[in-house]
């Protein structure tokens, strides 16, 4: 109870607020804030390489494909981010030379994208750097703590 007191004076701190919030607020405004934590740190990583969040994504899938093409609708159920244009950031992926397009010959409607060793190594690359970003980010919580937090979000989102 002391721990939850201390944090919600702190969470006021940050929103410079004089006024109690609810528990449920505090939460939801928690989960922005420390989201938008995050994105930062991971931008940060991302930043050298020209790749935001959702391209980063897209190429992540898409190597977990391990050599085999997805078409642009499969990509876009598997995105984090529904909501993002996933036409337009295969477009970009595209120019980039991370990813290529294939068009069926027999279907032309048909289009898959696959990823391509140059997205592969950007990956490759960019791996240890995002674990080490992501054991930072989490270092304020043993294992037992990253589990419940984990089933937590996971609740908050059913």
């Amino acid at each position: 109870m002391y721990i939850q007191l201390l944090y919600m004076k702190e969470l006021e701190n940050i929103l410079s607020s004089t006024s109690k919030i609810s528990d449920s607020k505090a939460a939801v405004i928690s989960i922005f804030y420390v989201n938008n934590a995050i994105k930062e740190s991971i931008l940060n990583d991302l930043k050298p390489f020209d790749l935001s969040i959702e391209q980063f994504n897209v190429l992540r899938i898409l190597r977990g494909q391990k050599g085999k093409p997805l078409n642009l609708q499969d990509i876009q159920e598997r995105m984090i981010n529904k909501m993002s244009n996933t036409t337009r950031l295969v477009d970009k992926l595209i120019k980039k030379s991370f990813v290529k397009r294939n068009v069926c010959k027999e279907n032309r409607r048909k289009v898959e994208i696959a990823i391509t060793d140059l997205g592969l190594k950007t990956l490759k690359n960019l791996d240890d750097q995002i674990i080490e970003t992501e054991k930072k980010i989490t270092s304020s919580l043993n294992n037992d703590e990253l589990k419940q937090l984990n089933t937590l979000l996971l609740k908050i989102n059913n």
